[in-house]
């Protein structure tokens, strides 16, 4: 298949959604999908450089600044987990020292 007929199964089921639905949904494209990706796997934890080698780009600042499309969201999601591992961290010392307290 070539681009071309995905653009078209694309094309074909928007307009299809658009005459059932009346909350419309916006032109969408194998490239829009492609971004999309991107971004996921950003969002996934995935290495930058195994990311910019799954999207074939040869510059990485075309992977990070324009494929994908993180936002605050995301930067507070993120924050929040770093804290989580630092919060279990915490926990899993304090158990230690008291496990060995407890073997004196």
């Amino acid at each position: 298949m070539i681009s071309l007929h995905w653009e078209k199964y694309f094309q074909h089921i928007c307009q299809k959604y658009n005459r059932l639905y009346k909350l419309q949904m916006p032109k969408v494209t194998p490239h829009v999908c492609r971004h999309t990706y991107c971004s996921n796997m950003a969002r996934s934890g995935i290495s930058v450089k195994t990311l910019q080698y799954l999207m074939r780009h040869s510059d990485i600042s075309v992977t990070l600044n324009v494929y994908t499309h993180l936002g605050l969201a995301d930067a507070k999601r993120e924050i929040a987990q770093i804290e989580q591992k630092e919060q279990r961290k915490i926990r899993v010392k304090k158990s230690r020292n008291t496990a060995k307290v407890a073997n004196l």
